[in-house]
């Protein structure tokens, strides 16, 4: 795992050492991402500068060295990530090969099989810059579910207009004689209302995010900006649900031993590597089957790390999961490590989030992520596992249950009697079934606003329906849900299956992968995610709703594997995910750090937000009501534009 920077002049214009010059300084940006070793590549005669930052994880010799050239000298990359399966790859390549490094692999599957069958053929994740030397195209690639990031776009340079790409906005805004871009307005809306800014858009004007599974083709005089994909999540989708009835032939206990089997076959492939690795095991179903299944493939003890939440302030113990990871631990045989987390710690954490996430990002549980990874790395360990996507695929989240039932009754009721409907929310009946009072709330919102699925969905994953409210202005062109979002909602067979599909092109790129990435690598620390190869995914597609969700209980085909490892008690409890008490927090021990960001005069000269919208949602706070999701969202934008809109 690693970075890497990119800046092309076109025509070209300065020399060779005005090249190193601007891209070494974009890459020194990105040095957490990549400390192990530094290179630059750079070719005066068309303008085009390519520098790499190198965590060494597969052949930490000097021959995984990057940028790095093709044997014939055609193509050179720099890439950031890991190609799993890529000593399976080299079985059917004829070549020399100089070291064992998956880079080296890969673009010797690039000469020998071209670009898209490359990809094709590769299991991994990552993001990559490269460049075709015979025909003078640069292209800029990030993998299916877009673990890796990869940013894009224009800056003017003294005068000149210069294309920049690389793995961090840090890098771009980096860059030696330009200035700090344009805050883009709908960016922003999309940071407040979903906690993070939704791709392809970047927090800066004529900056964007390559989505996940596309490329984009850079061939200067004839420059071709538009993504395209070469892989797309709802046509894979679509052809597992397809091939359902070839799994619905076999009873379920065989359908669970052939998941089991490319489970263990996947997470065997992701336990390679040249330095220490581990994994994140919070206790829940995903993390503890991961730890599980690489536990089942080696002799010695996994090494598996969990944050705990000792101090909560006002005695609450429903945040703290530590003592069921523990006891998981113990029982796999895991040689486990406990991580504590407090105000205090969070306080100190929460000063270098700006630098961490250098867009604004407002998924609290940042800050136990940031902690975890820290800890981990100061700890040994290089690379972790982790059980992202487990949610999506397998229909871990509350509302894949509950959104289908509220549609059921909605789609069938006058306008009237949802507004009953909505004023119901509020009963034992929704507040039994692990939704929060935020969540309540912004059902009941989009309950009352319209029978339609995709603004049920809308509501279930935004902050706020209001949270325009704590905007100065408001951008008439904005589009609360982009075109991606409304064409995953009618592609799947079911509507539970619909949300899973949303959830895996929306919230897992842009909230769930951003954040272990970025947490990950300020560590210098490496994360990897079997759930995510995309054979498990196309697994998971297959498999019936039924083994997905059951009697009200998600994640039904894997509890069953994870029981044959860890005893049912351990593991039946409701769902808490990476929760911390910081609503309270935010009242007492972090109160003096939110008010001086929350600081009306503060906020009148920065001119983005409404400083009496937020004092009202802040005074509200402190009388009792819970708008945390809504305040961590402004405190953080004020944090990040504090550090980086000077």
């Amino acid at each position: 795992m690693c970075g890497f920077a990119g800046i092309w002049f076109h025509p070209p214009s300065v020399g060779c050492q005005a090249l190193h010059e601007s891209v070494s300084a974009m890459a020194s940006a990105i040095e957490h991402r990549g400390p192990d070793d530094a290179g630059v590549w750079s070719d005066p005669q068309v303008g085009l500068a390519i520098a790499h930052k190198r965590l060494a994880v597969l052949d930490v010799s000097p021959a995984g060295h990057q940028p790095m050239c093709s044997a014939s000298g055609r193509f050179v990359i720099a890439f950031n990530g890991e190609i799993y399966n890529h000593l399976s790859l080299r079985e059917d390549i004829h070549q020399n090969w100089k070291g064992h490094s998956d880079t080296e692999t890969f673009l010797a599957a690039v000469e020998a099989w071209g670009l898209q069958f490359a990809l094709e053929r590769c299991a991994g994740m990552f993001a990559f810059a490269l460049w075709d030397r015979e025909e003078r195209k640069l292209k800029l690639v990030r993998d299916r579910f877009g673990e890796k990031p990869l940013y894009w776009g224009w800056l003017d340079q003294n005068g000149q207009r210069v294309f920049v790409f690389g793995s961090d906005l840090g890098a771009l805004r980096a860059c030696p004689g330009t200035a700090t871009p344009l805050v883009d307005q709908d960016a922003l809306n999309s940071f407040l209302r979903f906690g993070y800014v939704q791709s392809p858009l970047s927090i800066y004007s004529n900056i964007y995010q390559l989505l996940p599974g596309h490329y984009i083709e850079i061939d200067f005089p004839v420059c071709q900006q538009k993504s395209i994909p070469w892989w797309e999540l709802a046509q894979h989708a679509a052809q597992s649900f397809d091939d359902q009835y070839l799994l619905t032939r076999a009873n379920e206990s065989e359908i669970l031993d052939q998941l089991e089997q490319v489970l263990q076959h996947v997470v065997g492939e992701l336990a390679v590597a040249d330095v220490p690795l581990g994994t994140f095991l919070s206790g829940g179903v995903d993390s503890s089957l991961i730890t599980a299944l690489l536990q089942s493939v080696r002799s010695e003890p996994v090494r598996s790390f969990t944050i705990a939440f000792p101090d909560h302030g006002n005695g609450e113990t429903a945040f703290n999961e530590a003592p069921f990871a523990a006891s998981i631990a113990s029982h796999l045989g895991t040689h486990h490590t406990e991580i504590p987390l407090t105000a205090k710690d969070a306080l100190d954490l929460i000063p270098t989030l700006p630098y961490s996430y250098t867009e604004p990002f407002a998924d609290s549980s940042q800050l136990p992520t940031q902690l975890l990874c820290r800890e981990a790395r100061r700890s040994g360990l290089t690379v972790a596992l982790s059980g992202d996507g487990g949610d999506e695929l397998f229909g871990g989240y509350t509302r894949h249950i509950r959104a289908p039932q509220i549609y059921k009754y909605c789609n069938v009721m006058p306008s009237v009697l949802r507004r009953t409907l909505a004023n119901c929310i509020d009963t034992a009946f929704v507040r039994d079934q692990g939704l929060s009072r935020h969540k309540r709330n912004k059902l009941a919102d989009a309950v009352r606003a319209s029978s339609s699925f995709p603004d049920l969905y809308q509501a279930l994953i935004s902050l706020d329906h209001y949270s325009y409210d704590l905007l100065s202005t408001l951008s008439q062109d904005f589009k609360s849900a982009p075109e991606s979002q409304s064409l995953t909602l009618s592609s799947a067979p079911t509507l539970a299956e619909q949300l899973m599909l949303a959830d895996s092109m929306t919230y897992l790129p842009n909230d769930i992968l951003v954040k272990i990435d970025r947490a990950s690598m300020a560590a210098s620390l490496e994360t990897r995610a079997p759930f995510l190869d995309h054979r498990i995914s196309a697994f998971a597609w297959q498999l019936p709703l039924a083994l997905k969700l059951r009697d009200g209980v998600g994640k039904w085909a894997l509890r069953q594997l994870l029981y044959r490892y860890v005893p049912r008690h351990l593991i039946e409890r409701p769902k808490a995910g990476f929760s911390m008490p910081l609503g309270p927090w935010l009242r007492g021990p972090l109160r003096t750090w939110a008010e001086d960001l929350l600081d009306p005069a503060l906020i009148r000269q920065k001119g983005r937000l409404n400083a009496d919208s937020v004092q009202r949602l802040w005074q509200s706070h402190l009388a009792g009501n819970d708008h945390t999701p809504q305040l961590w969202s402004v405190l953080m934008w004020q944090a990040w534009s504090t550090c980086w809109l000077r």
